[in-house]
């Protein structure tokens, strides 16, 4: 008899989400794309928040889709970005939008925090790099101002967890999501409410953080009966899309470094516990959790944003460009010598990209622009694997290349002859694909990441690109 499982993987992104349905089949594993949709921050009464009731409506016309295929997953999993978060009231509603992250009330908010809690003392306690969307200074904040979302709320759920509670009604709040908020003790492993309550924060709405893997509940039997698929249960995977995507690189040992690429470039090792050193402060990393108790030591890169605003001014002026035109664009200007500092704060959030990194360069043909953005990306991440270096206890003989990004060949050339080691580029859907492999370790399918990552490699090509400088 076929010995037959499925999972749903909902991947959601700052830009868009995926519905991705793997099937575990007699010692093999394969995955289908089943759904995709738009996802952007929305102006709102002039912040910018989340539109989480688009994304929870796309969910179920994905689930009816699948109810009327007469396909029923075993268990779904969520992943989504970090730091954001909803309010939840104590009668179950939303008490407001969630806030996104690149919204500018943050802006100035850590240097407030540091005038009560030393920088080098919240570093050393939560071990998370200084950004000006932490968890921590959003709640700063809100609270500062009398948000009325935060003032009215029985709980705070981030959005795998608040898109969760949506479909099931169940609330919890996963490990590598809540790792990134700034607010968690790496000693404990629990929210520090010592540190909140120093900042006036309420620490009443923070709820026991649960491991990837936790069984939330079933689907809300309206959603159940209205779907067609029954009472299926929801999973807390591992939540921060970063966690999921890592858990799926294809590494056969630990001597890999990782470059997570999409909106973000998330470069890093994983290591059994934090790294936390005056160094790795100075150097502003990060240490957030992974699955099964390891850590993703990481550096934030400003990544695909860079292109992906320049797209949009381009196509607002008429020249509606494919990421592969976009690739040929930029090899046919390669020896373009203009670079910009991917992290430098002008590119956070500029009204007009374009014009941001024109105003460095001087002015510049689009084709010099990709050209531009492409090789200072592959420039930064030689400078962030230099550090992962002083600080790894392995030496870093390859970089896995996971996400959206890995499909790019020629940043991947290009990274490889910046770094001087070889680029294994691929899975492009590594995230979901860690989503799905959480689930199925939930079911007993799957002993350990390292036999995901077993499972991962026989299932899903790989490319590698070796230095030619």
């Amino acid at each position: 008899m076929t010995d037959r499982h499925t999972f749903l993987a909902f991947d959601c992104g700052a830009t868009s989400g995926r519905a991705m349905l793997a099937t575990f089949e007699d010692g093999s594993f394969s995955m289908e794309e089943v759904y995709r949709f738009p996802n952007q921050a929305v102006e709102n009464g002039g912040r910018y928040c989340w539109d989480v009731w688009s994304i929870y409506e796309h969910f179920l016309t994905c689930l009816r889709q699948l109810g009327q295929r007469g396909v029923r997953p075993d268990s779904i999993g969520i992943d989504t970005w970090g730091v954001d978060f909803g309010c939840v009231a104590a009668e179950g509603s939303l008490t407001g939008l969630p806030r996104a992250y690149r919204d500018p009330y943050t802006a100035g908010v850590p240097e407030k925090v540091f005038r009560t809690i030393p920088r080098e003392e919240l570093y050393a306690t939560t071990g998370i790099q200084i950004m000006d969307f932490n968890t921590l200074f959003q709640l700063a904040a809100q609270t500062a101002s009398g948000d009325p979302a935060l003032e009215s709320a029985d709980c705070i759920l981030f959005m795998p967890d608040l898109l969760s509670y949506m479909l099931t009604g169940r609330k919890v709040c996963e490990y590598t999501d809540a790792s990134t908020s700034g607010m968690m003790d790496q000693a404990s492993r629990q929210f520090n409410k010592g540190l909140l309550k120093r900042l006036g924060i309420r620490t009443d709405v923070l709820l026991p953080i649960v491991q990837p893997g936790t069984v939330i509940g079933p689907l809300k039997p309206e959603i159940a009966a209205e779907t067609g698929l029954g009472p299926v249960p929801v999973i807390a995977v591992a939540g921060h899309d970063t966690a999921s995507a890592i858990a799926a690189v294809p590494a056969t040992d630990e001597r890999f470094a990782y470059l997570s690429s999409g909106t973000w470039s998330l470069m890093g090792i994983e290591v059994p516990g934090p790294i936390i050193s005056n160094a790795s402060a100075a150097a502003n990393f990060t240490n957030e959790g992974g699955i099964e108790g390891t850590t993703r030591f990481l550096k934030n890169i400003t990544g695909m944003w860079l292109l992906e605003q320049c797209r949009k001014v381009w196509k607002s002026a008429g020249r509606d460009y494919t990421y592969p035109q976009l690739v040929e664009m930029a090899r046919a200007d390669a020896n373009f010598p203009g670079r910009i500092g991917p992290d430098d704060p002008r590119f956070a959030n500029p009204a007009d990209m374009v014009a941001e990194i024109t105003a460095v360069t001087g002015p510049v043909s689009d084709a010099q622009i990709v050209s531009c953005i492409y090789h200072s990306l592959a420039d930064r991440y030689r400078e962030v694997l230099a550090l992962l270096r002083s600080f790894a206890p392995f030496p870093i003989e390859k970089i896995h290349i996971i996400g959206g990004g890995s499909a790019n060949d020629l940043l991947n050339q290009w990274t490889a002859d910046a770094v001087g080691i070889p680029v294994v580029a691929g899975p492009t859907e590594a995230t979901a694909i860690g989503n799905v492999m959480v689930q199925a370790k939930a079911a007993g399918l799957v002993a350990d990441r390292w036999q995901m990552r077993r499972l991962i490699a026989d299932a899903f090509s790989v490319k590698t690109f070796l230095p030619t400088k």
